[in-house]
């Protein structure tokens, strides 16, 4: 979900990974939401940090208390330390989704881009990521084993839960998305970078002040994760 300029259409192989989402959250590989009757979300963002507008996500964000998983792009990392280091030092999960989000299903050339990104997180934070995103969501199953084998955890989101906030939406549109389906351990998906996105921003001044009075907490991924554990 990353557009600049001209829109392009990327048709992927979404069968190319026979083994199937059940046996994947069988083995602990991927996560796409948990099960539980706590009243948890994980709010992720995907293709920053951005200058502007990953700012003002963390300025609500603040406000409200929320701690969020941001999906950093790594040549934007790069450019914007400022805001990484930022989100890091606030208490926010820092992961990786690529260094250039390329549209490819080259297993040694997205290994590369992981491991180019981390080595940028950690030049900026002092912390490595054990959380990826891949791009579009898309993934085979020689990916998934390539990343588990270096020790990452893949991370998508449940799937009533994307907003799609990159197709600009209108912000009633993405307000009700995720507040129309709204379930405990649900993982929510948008953008912070690769657009305009003031429309994710100002969808986020209802969306969070909303949940936090319906009682929901808004948690990172890892520590969903560390509740999932602990029901097991």
């Amino acid at each position: 979900m990353f557009c600049v300029g001209t829109t392009i259409f990327y048709n992927f192989d979404k069968t190319s990974a026979e083994k199937g989402r059940q046996y994947y959250e069988d083995v602990g590989y991927i996560v796409w939401e948990i099960e539980t009757k706590e009243k948890v979300v994980a709010l992720t963002f995907d293709d920053g940090p951005h200058p502007k507008y990953t700012e003002q996500i963390l300025n609500l964000l603040e406000q409200y208390s929320a701690k969020g998983t941001f999906f950093l792009v790594g040549e934007h990392a790069e450019k914007n330390p400022q805001v990484v280091f930022r989100m890091y030092e606030e208490g926010h999960e820092i992961a990786n989704h690529t260094y250039t989000h390329p549209f490819t299903t080259s297993i040694p050339k997205v290994m590369k881009e992981i491991q180019k990104t981390n080595d940028t997180l950690f030049s900026i934070t002092g912390y490595s990521p054990k959380l990826f995103r891949p791009v579009e969501g898309n993934y085979t199953d020689r990916l998934v084993e390539e990343v588990v084998k270096e020790g990452y955890k893949i991370v998508m989101w449940s799937w009533h839960q994307d907003t799609e906030d990159w197709k600009d939406p209108g912000v009633n549109k993405i307000v009700n998305k995720v507040l129309n389906g709204i379930e405990e351990g649900n993982i929510v998906l948008f953008h912070d970078g690769g657009g305009n996105r003031e429309q994710t921003v100002k969808a986020l001044e209802i969306i969070l002040p909303e949940l936090k009075k319906q009682g929901y907490k808004f948690i990172t991924v890892s520590e969903m994760l560390k509740l999932q554990d602990g029901m097991k």
